[in-house]
């Protein structure tokens, strides 16, 4: 299990570091003025002078080591456009808690009855709710996010009588945002479930236990649900972290301080710092939620081995 854990560790790392890379070469192409609150004023020396003073004439190596060594201590620099000088660690910590707040209650929202959804759809293959359960599937996978976004917003402030907007003191207008952030992801839940579930149906050992009169409740809840759920563990971790985390248009478009709305806030103020670590930030959640994944599956999964070499298990 250690060298496994170790293995998985490795690779994310090396990912994470290609990743800032990539990352750094994106946002150093970005207009100088990102780096200066008052750019407009100053000389072209100055703004020489200044570049060279917060490191950004070194070689870009040398400058992703310093923002790593720096992150690692928990300094992820300075804002100079979205809060002239303020460390951006306070800025997101201020935020990060009601990202959490909307991201959990999603989340306790769509996980079971996503889960609900899948094996109801599995234990009735091809009738009606399999049919009703696809076409909620098909229709927020095929349709843009923002679409049904915003008539949820239009329509369901009306429907639950609640603020269109986000209000702090008042916790009713949290139902729309949670609803937005839940729907994809309980559809999401529901179709990898019946996916999996129906896979295991169709294997020898369910048709022997059939075959041997085990009865049909104990067959789908002890065999096929319990084996399908195994894969399911890979995509919670990400899937949780991810939404912990804000969606970036929900957050928006109901006006609420988290980290997905600070995000369109400093691209639309060009503050490159803020830019360049919340990017960095959601990078981490998605690679920690990735490998989270994999270190959880092999825990609950037997099959997989920790002895032996890649591709032979």
């Amino acid at each position: 299990m250690l060298v496994y854990s170790l293995k998985r560790l490795g690779r994310a790392l090396i990912t994470l570091v290609i990743l800032i890379t990539i990352v750094f070469i994106l946002v150093r192409a970005m207009p100088e003025e990102g780096y200066f609150s008052n750019y407009e004023k100053m000389s072209p020396q100055q703004i020489e002078v200044g570049l060279r003073k917060m490191g950004l004439k070194d070689p870009l190596y040398v400058q992703v080591g310093k923002f790593l060594y720096n992150a690692l201590r928990g300094d992820l620099g300075i804002s100079y456009r979205y809060r002239i000088n303020a460390k951006i660690t306070d800025i997101i910590s201020s935020k990060i808690g009601i990202s959490m707040k909307v991201g959990l209650i999603s989340m306790v929202v769509s996980l079971p009855l996503g889960m609900a959804l899948g094996i109801l759809m599995a234990r009735s293959k091809g009738g009606f709710a399999d049919k009703l359960g696809n076409a909620y599937i098909v229709f927020i996978q095929a349709v843009p996010n923002a679409v049904y976004f915003i008539f949820i917003q239009l329509y369901g402030s009306d429907l639950f009588r609640v603020s269109m907007l986000y209000k702090e003191t008042e916790w009713t207008s949290l139902i729309l945002p949670v609803i937005s952030l839940a729907l994809p992801s309980i559809s999401s839940y529901a179709m990898w479930l019946r996916r999996y579930m129906v896979d295991e149906t169709n294997k020898d050992y369910i048709k022997l236990a059939r075959a041997k009169g085990v009865p049909n409740s104990t067959i789908w809840f002890r065999h096929v649900f319990r084996n399908s759920v195994v894969p399911m563990v890979n995509l919670i971790p990400g899937s949780i972290l991810l939404t912990i985390s804000g969606s970036i248009y929900v957050e928006s478009l109901y006006s609420i301080p988290g980290m997905g709305g600070l995000l369109v806030d400093v691209i639309k103020r060009q503050d490159n710092n803020m830019v360049l670590a919340l990017v960095v930030i959601f990078a981490v959640m998605s690679i920690l939620g990735l490998l989270l994944g994999d270190l959880l599956m092999a825990v609950v999964d037997p099959r997989i081995s920790f002895t032996k070499k890649e591709g032979s298990r």
